[in-house]
């Protein structure tokens, strides 16, 4: 099961965090950028294939600036209803809060879906993969490779040169596309 790693993690009476089940795909293939406030802040970077988020855990946040090329270590699968999870991980693995930073779609080669998830599929196996995002705060054309004399797990994300490319730091924009509400908002417990 592509969920195992994910479900072995956590404890779902514990944690609000979606359980793991894999999803069909839809019209358009979805992206997430999830900024978490664990251990480490970082952004997790989520990409829809097969039913599930294939994700990468960026500790600088992405880059709108082509000469910038983020680390993005790659973890386990999170189930495609994560991409809805915004909220506060109470304790155990992950622990912290979880902001929706950006959503939208995403495209390889301008493709169907269908044809976008194989060729996404592809591209991961042989470690560099282009894409088009659509999304809120991030849109045009990025790339994801792998470091060959790097850890298994260890990728770059870069922004592709494109009209979307800009030396301003997109990281900035510090609220939720969903709830409008910052880190800080999101981690005030209800009474």
């Amino acid at each position: 099961m592509k969920l195992k790693d994910y479900e072995s993690k956590r404890n779902f009476e514990e944690s609000p965090e979606p359980s793991p089940k894999v999803s069909k795909r839809g019209k358009s293939l979805k992206f997430v950028i999830q900024k978490h406030d664990a251990s480490h802040l970082h952004y997790d970077f989520r990409l829809e294939v097969d039913g599930v988020l294939k994700s990468w855990a960026v500790p600088k946040g992405p880059s709108l600036d082509p000469s910038v090329k983020r680390l993005a270590m790659m973890v386990e699968d999170h189930p495609y209803d994560y991409r809805e999870f915004e909220g506060i991980i109470p304790s155990g693995y992950g622990a912290g809060i979880v902001m929706i930073w950006d959503q939208g779609s995403y495209s390889v080669k301008g493709e169907s879906a269908k044809k976008s998830e194989d060729l996404m599929r592809e591209g991961l196996e042989r470690g560099s993969v282009h894409f088009t995002l659509e999304g809120t705060k991030l849109k045009g054309e990025f790339a994801l490779v792998h470091l060959k004399n790097g850890k298994n797990n260890e990728w770059l994300l870069i922004k592709i040169k494109d009209e979307y490319c800009s030396d301003e730091d997109v990281l900035i924009e510090d609220r939720s596309v969903v709830s409008g509400k910052s880190l800080d908002e999101i981690g005030v417990k209800k009474k």
